[in-house]
């Protein structure tokens, strides 16, 4: 191992020699990852740095001398039956005098000409517990709209009864016990280069790693990230994410926009009986409704892009509402007008979502939604063979990718204690990678193609039912007609590089999942959450029936215990199903079609202790029993689906492999107030696979440990001290990838990669090491809200090694790295 270089230099020549340490089309399509966060583009982020600079020297207005007011209202409602509560207190007790509002016979509230800053809101409902929502960020440019659900005493109201506070962080959905955390959207834009992205956010939380830094993708309790369920507006939706693979949960860039997105729930285990379709984590995510009372808009302008939102309401005096986002590549916008960066290769990508709210008096409340991304990056070879220094010179690589889901949502109440949800959903999501070679004369041989193409029609059914303050039911069903187009080939070296196809297909299937759950107040500080999850893949007509259970218990009014387990499955993409194993004479095998599906058994015990109201700790432990893991039949191979983080598998599996995770979680988290904050989240765990040859090894993410260092502090100045300067930093430090140790004498002898197959990922890279800052200037005006940050990745420019590889032209081994610096300049009006 003699050399470093960056990951993203290495050539599909080079990747190709990788073998089965990434699987052979994933490491194929690492060149397709046209990843915006990479070291090539540095210069590229660097101009639109200057961009937006310029962009605010120039859009600043003179300071009008006048006190600062905004408008906070929103609508109280009963956490598990969703009915609003009328007559509900709601005070900002932040205000001396405290300013403060009722909720009207719909549960809405307004409260006017409040003061930009932070403020604590309480909110009392007689027979209900009380909500404290602490430090809201309350600017000039947009007012707060809230949705506060309460939760009903079961006590006696004559009684006196003292009760812990509703932690910060616990999850929106009233029927998750634990593993689970909301995500607010102020947490998403504050964490230090989660540049508004709440996967990137959710690498500070206990349990997450990643293991490439340039893309988004999240590793959860050393779990594959393909593992990861999207859930959008309460259905599966495909992986949001800019420049993504086939069968990835991650990519380059998030579609998904603070302008757009509400507090939502990410789970890492033990899920609640609604959810399906997932082994390692979820994330639920919810979009805002539009204001309803008046116009707002938002503009924002850096290296991500050009985006601007809009909301209001359809017409006055109408609860109704629309919001609607669209982002386009600010890389793409300077190439369109002759400012070309960085040649050909320049990562353009635009999206677009929306939500239209449209309640009714007696038909229920209708949401129309949707969002959806397009990316492409295209590098063409010179057609002057003269120009050719190096061998990728000669190369044509495209890849293009994109993903939609629209929906109509719909909830009706029956009554006070019952309402049903429908939700039908279109959705898909594709991507091409073409890497062609240039001959003498210009004509493209192909070195590897690849095409996927997979639609889904979703229909999901829920009802509700609170049948007293102690018991709730919640039963419901979604089926998935899944669609798919499916086309993958490329030169294989064992082969005399001949063209081999890897998958060739097209076709549907049914998915259909059905749940039952029943969440029982035992006591005021006793609540137990179980259920039922059946699925059925209908290619094979495998299935599973998954029972789930948590308990919590406040045993004090600071401290509680809980314990989980549930038994959770997930299919394997159609690519793997369908993938193609020749058997000669251009005939082919399809082994896969028949696996099973992949499962896991959860087990999570959980302590948690306010040690003061604004400070938490937290202990998670967890055992994950793995089983009808895909694997490979031959009893000298050590190859596993579970250490792929994309879609395509071309050798042939059998679902007899096991494997387990176990490990200890340490949080402590002081939540924002007194203008700072800090969470220190720090994780020690084992994740193995048992292979065909009876032998374990560890998966390609057994970390082993994960300690995460976040926090910052918030300055008021200004004359009127309504402007604020943020300061906000995170270290990361993680056990480096495994990988497996490369034979170099052999690889020599051979002229290609040569691993050391009975030490399967038992090679480990250096420790990870990571340290992001944020800074940020808000300055409220009569009107409008500026706010420029600047997001700094890896800022002492550390190259953490990524993997280890063969470079057959220096016959040496080299190891790639991952990205450096990375700066992430945005500006923003919110008016």
């Amino acid at each position: 191992m003699n050399q470093s270089i960056n990951k993203n230099t290495i050539t599909i020549a080079e990747d190709y020699q990788q073998g089965w340490e990434m699987s052979l089309a994933e490491y194929e399509r690492q060149r397709a990852k046209a990843l915006y966060f990479s070291k090539k583009t540095y210069k590229q982020k660097a101009i639109a740095s200057i961009i937006a600079i310029l962009f605010l020297l120039t859009s600043q207005l003179p300071l009008l001398g006048q006190n600062l007011t905004q408008t906070i209202r929103g609508k109280i409602i009963d956490s598990e039956s969703q009915t609003p509560l009328v007559g509900a207190s709601v005070a900002i007790i932040s205000l001396n005098p405290v300013k403060g509002s009722t909720s009207d016979n719909e549960g809405f509230f307004k409260i006017e000409k409040v003061p930009v800053g932070r403020h604590t809101i309480k909110v009392n409902y007689i027979g209900y517990q009380e909500q404290v929502i602490p430090e809201l960020l309350l600017g000039s440019g947009k007012e707060i709209i809230l949705t506060i659900g309460l939760t009903e005493s079961i006590r006696q109201m004559d009684e006196v009864v003292i009760t812990a506070q509703p932690e910060k962080g616990q999850p929106l959905n009233d029927m998750a016990t634990l593993s689970a955390r909301s995500i607010s959207v102020e947490e998403t834009k504050r964490y230090a280069a989660s540049v508004n992205d709440p996967a990137r956010a959710a690498l500070s939380y206990a349990g997450v790693a990643t293991n490439d830094d340039g893309g988004n993708q999240i590793v959860v309790r050393g779990n594959s990230p393909k593992g990861i369920l999207w859930r959008m507006e309460g259905i599966e939706v495909p992986n949001p994410n800019h420049f993504g693979e086939e069968g990835a949960s991650g990519g380059g860039i998030s579609i998904l926009s603070v302008n757009m997105i509400d507090n939502s729930d990410f789970y890492t285990g033990a899920f609640p009986a609604e959810y399906g379709n997932a082994l390692s984590g979820i994330f639920d995510m919810k979009l805002r409704q539009g204001n309803n009372e008046k116009r707002e808009y938002a503009f924002q302008a850096g290296v991500l892009g050009l985006d601007f939102a809009a909301e209001g309401p359809f017409k006055k005096n109408y609860k109704g509402s629309y919001l609607a986002n669209y982002r386009y590549s600010t890389l793409a916008i300077l190439k369109k007008v002759g400012v070309n960066i960085s040649g050909d290769a320049v990562p353009e990508f635009q999206d677009f979502s929306f939500k239209l709210h449209i309640p009714t008096t007696k038909a229920g409340i209708f949401t129309l939604w949707g969002i959806g991304g397009y990316s492409t990056q295209v590098q063409e070879a010179t057609h002057n063979s003269t120009e050719w220094k190096e061998k990728e010179d000669r190369f044509d690589e495209v890849f293009k990718s994109g993903m939609g889901a629209a929906g109509l949502s719909h909830v009706y109440f029956l009554n006070s204690k019952a309402y049903f949800e429908t939700v039908l959903s279109l959705s898909g999501n594709f991507n091409r990678y073409r890497y062609d070679s240039l001959g003498t004369d210009y004509k493209p041989n192909t070195f590897f193609h690849e095409s996927y193409k997979n639609y889904a029609g979703r229909l999901s059914v829920l009802y509700n039912h609170k049948i007293n303050n102690q018991h709730t039911i919640r039963v419901g069903a979604i089926y998935s007609n899944l669609n798919f187009d499916i086309f993958s080939e490329g030169r294989d070296e064992d082969r005399n590089n001949a063209i081999e196809r890897w998958v060739d297909n097209e076709g549907y299937s049914g998915l259909l999942q059905a749940y039952g759950q029943w969440k029982y107040r035992l006591a005021e500080n006793l609540t137990l959450n179980s259920g039922l999850h059946f699925m059925r893949l209908g290619l094979n007509g495998n299935s599973a029936l998954e029972p789930r259970l948590g308990i919590r218990w406040n045993f004090s009014g600071t401290q509680s215990l809980g314990a989980g387990l549930g038994t959770h499955s997930r299919n394997e993409s159609m690519a793997v199903y369908f993938a193609q194993q020749p058997l000669g004479n251009g005939q082919y095998s399809q082994a896969n079609k028949d696996l099973k599906l992949t499962k896991a058994r959860h087990y999570v015990l959980s302590y948690d202790q306010m040690l003061r109201e604004d400070l938490r700790f937290k202990v998670e432990t967890y055992y994950q029993q793995l089983y009808n893991l895909a694997i490979s039949p031959d009893p000298k191979s050590t190859i596993a689906a579970l250490n792929s983080e994309t879609g395509l598998i071309a050798d042939s599996l059998v679902s007899n492999g096991k494997g387990k995770n176990y490990g200890v979680e340490l949080s402590l988290e002081k939540f924002f107030t007194n203008n700072y904050y800090f969470l220190i989240t720090s994780s020690l765990y084992n994740s193995k696979y048992t292979a065909a040859n009876g032998i374990e090894y560890n998966t390609r993410y057994n970390g082993n440990h994960i300690l995460n260092v976040l926090g910052g502090k918030e300055f008021r100045v200004g004359k009127e001290k309504t402007n604020l300067i943020g300061a906000n930093v995170r270290v990361l430090w993680a056990g480096g990838n495994r990988y497996t140790p490369l034979n170099a004498e052999q690889s020599r002898a051979e002229g290609k990669a040569v691993y050391y197959e009975n030490e399967r990922y038992e090679a480990q890279a250096p420790d990870y090491f990571r340290t992001d800052i944020r800074v940020s200037y808000r300055k409220n005006r009569p009107k409008a809200s500026y706010i420029l940050s600047l997001d700094i990745q890896n800022v002492t420019n550390r190259l953490n090694m990524y993997n280890q590889y063969y470079d057959k032209d220096t016959q040496s081994l080299k190891i790639s790295t991952q990205t450096g610096l990375i700066p992430v300049l945005n500006y923003r009006i919110e008016f």
